[in-house]
């Protein structure tokens, strides 16, 4: 509940006592049924006043409005001491006033009426951060680990840097690691929101909360128990439940002067109207005015939105760091994208194999494996994958920045950059693979050109679907990377992007980001240290992997928990739909109070009846504001 309603919510001191009051029935919960009880005790009086009981219907009232004010009032008292006027307040001063003119009946409705409205709102509230509750269930109380030689249950936050896990099929991971024995599949669904499972084998970095679906693993920890992937998502997602929007700023802005302002009206509307007129009736529409008047349904509506859309977005991947960048989310009408690791793989691959005449293309690759197996450049990982089998290699030499070579089968073989040796009779190809966006290594034997391979870094499958998705949806994308512009281009061009900016240092794609800002909103997606400053100088951050670079996340606004291009379509769509929502709510909310004071003030409609209707509006405000929990899946264009 925002502060200008004048409500109190005490943090829970442990994310376990988070998660037992998030799932207490309600039928338990004591903010429920104190004002279900004065509901019922205020129904019990009306049956009791149309029979003719008059005094047990009085004493019915009472006790109604006594337990609907318990709710409220003492907080509201607690606030005015500390020289905050509140909602609350507004609400406590109406049933006084109307309990002194001999409106019981109606005190007793306004306390039922607004304890049960902010009984429901806080259960909405309880609501729509059950999605990032869920996030502290995904690691388990205890694991398995290898101690002595003999395996031993320890407490998972206990679990160091260093310790082998036993995790058995259907065991949730209990912190980062690499697997050190064992092959399995890994459903990561509940932490990334793809529903493919992982394959995984010695070797394989592997996350909290994932589930091994498969065989026996031993998982040695690379993350403390208390400090891991898992554990930076929850932070995060804790930050976003603690810090609100602009438009929540606007809403408090707003209800903050208009609770003195009220006050001061009534207060106007007493005095003069008794100088005028009858006092009694004057200061019963006073009295009806303060309730008119109450902005609550305003100041509860965006927060409420706010936390319902931020918790649904956690549930497919999606964190959000603050309710200010969630509003910002939605203005956003451009985005600027990463090349590496973010539009592609990030794993080069072999993609193409010149040779010359009489030699195979498997004869190129092995002896080229032959040599990179010793190398330390990005390049050599993607050929020795490819070969097929490796020939051992003597004398071997490396050039930094040209290549390296070394004797294979009795043979000198040379492999570097076709910048370094020349290309032959394959230059024309060569040339050819470069503007298709490879990295080409030249292969010589005996001083001879025989070979050239290509090597790329490969688009992720999902890139052209998703650009067309992002302009069908009104939203520019340029790409911006460090890599020459030949390679970028080329693989620009499979993914449908025209606007490229190539060749840039970290400094210089933040520049970029100032010169797209101007035109508007700009995000920037990145997943590396090198994007950090343009992930901060954009007005959103995307950290692509929540598992990802540090640098990366810190310096981002919103984080991907997993690589699947296709969240930034639909976390847009989500984020767009959720700030109409709250213009619808904060419109709303100003409408109530527009229409209700001229009817209260010229009489038109009693204090019951303005109770009703205003205590009704907050509750459609608040059932509106929690359609931002449920979330689409926008069609992606084919």
């Amino acid at each position: 509940m925002s502060a200008a309603c004048g409500c109190e919510h005490e943090p829970a001191s442990t994310a376990g006592e988070e998660i037992e009051e998030a799932e207490r029935p309600w039928w338990r919960d004591r903010g429920v049924m104190v004002p279900v009880f004065s509901g019922v005790a205020l129904l019990a009086g009306l049956i009791f006043e149309w029979s003719g009981l008059e005094v047990p219907a009085l004493v019915l009232f009472w006790v109604g409005l006594l337990l609907g004010a318990s709710t409220f009032t003492p907080g509201a008292i607690r606030k005015l001491f500390k020289g905050k006027l509140s909602i609350s307040l507004l609400m406590t001063i109406s049933a006084i006033g109307a309990v002194i003119l001999g409106y019981v009946e109606e005190a007793a409705a306004l306390a039922f009426l607004y304890s049960i409205a902010e009984a429901l709102e806080d259960k909405a509230m309880d609501r729509a951060r059950g999605g990032l509750r869920a996030l502290l269930k995904l690691v388990p109380e205890t694991a398995t680990v290898i101690q002595g030689g003999v395996s031993a249950q320890v407490p998972a936050r206990e679990l160091t840097v260093g310790q082998v896990m036993v995790v058995r099929p259907g065991e949730r991971i209990a912190t980062d690691g690499v697997v050190r024995s064992g092959r399995s599949s890994l459903d990561t669904s509940a932490i990334t929101g793809e529903s493919i499972p992982v394959e995984v084998e010695p070797g394989d970095a592997v996350s909290a909360g994932a589930i091994n679906s498969a065989g026996v693993l031993e998982v040695e920890a690379t993350a403390a128990g208390t400090d891991n992937s898992l554990t930076t998502i929850v932070e995060l997602v804790e930050k976003a439940q603690t810090e609100k929007g602009e438009r929540a700023r606007l809403a408090d802005r707003i209800a903050r002067p208009l609770v003195p302002g009220v006050l001061i009206l009534a207060a106007l509307v007493a005095i003069i109207g008794s100088l005028l007129g009858d006092p009694e009736v004057w200061i019963t529409r006073a009295l009806v005015v303060l309730v008119a008047a109450s902005p609550c349904a305003l100041a509860i509506s965006v927060p409420l939105t706010v936390v319902a859309a931020i918790g649904a977005a956690s549930k497919f991947g999606v964190i959000i760091k603050s309710g200010a960048v969630f509003e910002r989310f939605g203005t956003v009408r451009h985005i600027a994208v990463d090349k590496t690791g973010t539009l592609t793989r990030n794993e080069p691959a072999v993609t193409a194999v010149l040779t010359a005449n009489g030699v195979t293309e498997a004869q190129a690759l092995a002896w080229a494996a032959a040599l990179e197996q010793h190398s330390t450049h990005p390049l050599a990982s993607a050929i020795t994958a490819s070969a097929p089998g490796t020939p051992a290699a003597a004398d071997v030499t490396e050039q930094a920045g040209h290549g390296i070579d070394g004797t294979v089968d009795g043979s000198r073989i040379t492999v570097g950059s076709p910048r370094w040796l020349d290309a032959g009779d394959l230059a024309e190809r060569v040339a050819t693979l470069e503007e298709q966006g490879m990295t080409v290594v030249i292969v010589h034997r005996d001083g001879s050109p025989v070979a050239a391979i290509g090597v790329r870094d490969e688009l992720r499958p999902e890139v052209p679907e998703v650009v067309r998705t992002l302009t069908g949806q009104g939203i520019g994308v340029t790409m911006l990377t460090g890599d020459n512009a030949r390679t970028a281009r080329a693989l620009a061009a499979q993914a449908g992007i025209s606007d490229v900016r190539a060749e840039l240092r970290p400094e210089d794609k933040a520049t970029a980001i100032g010169e797209l800002s101007k035109a508007g909103p700009v995000a920037m997606i990145g997943d590396g240290i090198n994007d950090a400053p343009a992930l901060a100088g954009a007005d959103i951050g995307i950290a692509m992997g929540a598992t990802g670079s540090d640098a990366a996340i810190e310096s981002a606004d919103v984080a991907f928990t997993g690589h699947d291009l296709r969240l930034i379509p639909r976390a847009f769509d989500h984020a767009r739909r959720g700030r109409r929502i709250i213009n619808q709510n904060i419109i709303l909310s100003l409408l109530i109070i527009t229409a209700l004071l001229p009817l209260a003030l010229f009489g038109i409609l009693g204090l019951a009846a303005v109770v009703l209707v205003h205590e009704v509006a907050e509750v459609i405000v608040i059932l509106n504001g929690l359609r931002a929990a449920r979330t689409r899946t926008p069609r992606l264009e084919s």
